[in-house]
C-alpha cells in the first residue's frame, strides 16, 4: 500500500480511508447547498466543498475522531468560499478603478525595421538585436553564442548591409516617401 503525508504529518493512504465514502456521500450536497446560496453559483459552490473534502480526506485519521468531522469540512468550505468572494471584489475593484489604456500602433518606421529585420538570418538578426538594442559589445555576444568574435562582427556586418538595402527598398515603395 502506497503511503503519503499531508503538509500537517498526518499519514494518508492511497486507498480510501474506511468511513470516508460514506461521510462524503451522506455530506456533500447539503454542504454544497449550504454554499451555493452563500456563493450563488453551483459550480463554484461544488468546488470549494470538493476541495475542502479532499483537504479532509488527506487527514482522515485524524478527523474521523472529532466529534463532528463535517463541521470541519463545512469550516473548510466556508473558509474557501470567502476568500474567492475577497479575491473577486478586489479584482472587481480594480477593474472599476483602472482606467483602459489606450496605446497607439508602431510607427511605419518600426514595422519597416521589423518587417527588414525577420528577413535576415537567424544570426545576424540575434547579433543586430543584442548589439543595438540590448547595447551589447561583439565580445559579449560572441561570449553569449559560443562564436568568435570574427564572426560577430561578419554578422553585424551583413546584417547591416541587408537592413540598410531592405529599408532603402522599403522607403523608395512607400507613397509617402520623400
Amino acid at each position: 500500500m502506497m503511503m503519503t503525508y499531508a503538509r500537517d504529518g498526518t499519514l494518508a493512504t492511497s486507498s480510501m480511508e474506511p468511513g470516508f465514502v460514506e461521510f462524503y456521500g451522506a455530506n456533500f450536497s447539503d454542504l454544497a447547498a449550504q454554499l451555493y446560496v452563500y456563493l450563488g453559483d453551483m459550480g463554484e459552490a461544488q468546488d470549494v466543498v470538493q476541495e475542502a473534502f479532499c483537504r479532509a480526506w488527506v487527514r482522515w485519521g485524524r478527523i474521523s475522531r472529532y466529534e463532528e468531522p463535517v463541521g470541519w469540512v463545512r469550516r473548510v468550505a466556508w473558509n474557501l468560499a470567502t476568500s474567492r468572494i475577497r479575491r473577486l471584489i478586489i479584482a472587481r475593484r480594480y477593474a472599476r478603478l483602472e482606467r483602459p489604456r489606450t496605446v497607439d500602433g508602431p510607427a511605419p518606421d518600426r514595422v519597416a525595421l521589423m518587417a527588414a529585420l525577420a528577413t535576415l538570418p537567424a544570426n545576424q538578426r540575434r547579433a543586430v538585436v543584442l548589439h543595438y538594442l540590448a547595447d551589447m559589445s561583439v565580445a559579449q555576444i560572441a561570449d553569449m553564442c559560443g562564436a568568435r568574435e570574427g564572426a560577430v562582427k561578419t554578422w553585424l556586418y551583413r546584417g547591416r548591409a541587408a537592413l540598410a538595402s531592405q529599408l532603402r527598398e522599403s522607403e523608395e515603395a512607400s507613397p509617402h516617401a520623400r
